[in-house]
């Protein structure tokens, strides 16, 4: 049975959003969309450090990072085809939790595997639609979560499993988060090898008429 939990500062928990047939699905789904766009290794501004995680996206536009910056495009980097169509099932996913008037316009997938994957905090703030939540979907395995609000020294962490979902709205939208570890072996959900995939959906530009 999928618990909630809610914070005062608009972040959400629901554990156990999806049962095991469900997350079967999504996998397959991201297969389907890794099948038309590949994933690869986005590095960092600047430095072109790479990163430790794969990544790639669904939609309209994908969020992309090379030594130029952060952005969104609407191609991928590699091949220079559109991003493949965000499936239905996390369109709905949106239009049940989200409580936004437009649908998501971008889905970025990361994929991380071995136990130096990980993703340093962050804050999400290449959107133009700000006050559109962001809605993330957990797959594989379980993964330490952290989170940290920008006027605050402190941070919290949830452990995160297979088929948990996490929004971030309200003032939870600005705070600062990333996976500081991923605990191998803990999901089959990826076959023998393992492994965490990451939905993340995201609004990107403003609803039609908005400034």
């Amino acid at each position: 049975m999928e618990q909630v939990i809610r914070e005062s500062d608009g972040f959400r928990l629901y554990r156990g959003h999806f049962s095991p047939v469900e997350q079967q699905e999504l996998v397959a789904q991201v297969r389907e969309i890794a099948s038309h766009s590949p994933f690869y290794r986005p590095v960092m501004p600047n430095s072109g450090r790479p990163f430790s995680v794969l990544m790639t996206c669904a939609g309209p536009l994908g969020w992309v990072s090379d030594i130029r910056g952060y952005r969104y495009e609407a191609r991928h980097p590699s091949s220079g085809a559109p991003w493949a169509p965000i499936p239905p099932g996390l369109l709905r996913l949106w239009e049940g939790l989200a409580e936004y008037p437009a649908p998501p316009e971008c889905c970025l997938v990361n994929f991380y595997r071995g136990k130096g994957a990980r993703m340093g905090l962050h804050q999400d703030r290449d959107e133009d639609a700000m006050d559109a939540p962001v809605v993330s979907v957990s797959l594989g395995d379980m993964a330490t979560f952290r989170l940290r609000m920008e006027k605050e020294k402190h941070s919290r962490s949830w452990r995160l499993c297979s088929g948990d979902v996490v929004v971030l709205a309200g003032e939870s939208r600005r705070a600062f988060h990333g996976i500081d570890r991923i605990f191998p072996s803990s999901s089959n959900l990826l076959g023998e090898k393992g492994g965490r995939i990451n939905l993340t959906l995201r609004r990107v530009r403003l609803p039609s008429g908005e400034v």
